[in-house]
């Protein structure tokens, strides 16, 4: 496993925007495909969004396409999930998530990984939307 570790949540206006952040622990994380999830109090875990090792392909669940964009640095060992046009419903933790990167194979053709494939998790960090 990796540890990863989330930031840049907070509180943020309807119709705001925000950068969350993920920081994982070890230099392989180019080796990673790289999810995001969230979950709101007495909701299911929902994906939102899931890009390959290169980080030329990626997919959104569709409560957000349109207004996120997932992206990676992998000299830096982060993935990052940049969230616009935000709205209460987008109230959550968010949890960034790896898995080995044979996940890739469904992000190029346009479908979601499961989240039974990503291996290690963070701990999250809360984004909060006022209206």
């Amino acid at each position: 496993q990796v540890l990863l570790v989330e930031s840049g949540g907070g509180l943020v206006q309807a119709g705001g925007s925000l950068r969350v952040s993920c920081s994982a622990s070890e230099g392989t994380f180019s080796s990673y495909t790289m999810g995001w999830f969230r979950q709101a109090p007495g909701k299911e875990r929902e994906f939102v969004a899931a890009i390959t090792r290169s980080g030329i392909d990626t997919v959104y669940g569709d409560s957000v396409k349109g207004r996120c964009t997932i992206s990676r640095d992998n000299g830096k060992y982060a993935v990052y999930l940049q969230m616009n046009s935000l709205k209460p419903d987008d109230t959550a933790v968010y949890y960034c998530a790896a898995a080995r990167g044979t996940a890739d194979g469904s992000i190029r053709i346009g479908k979601s990984p499961d989240a039974r494939i990503f291996h290690s998790w963070g701990t999250g960090t809360q984004v909060t939307v006022s209206s």
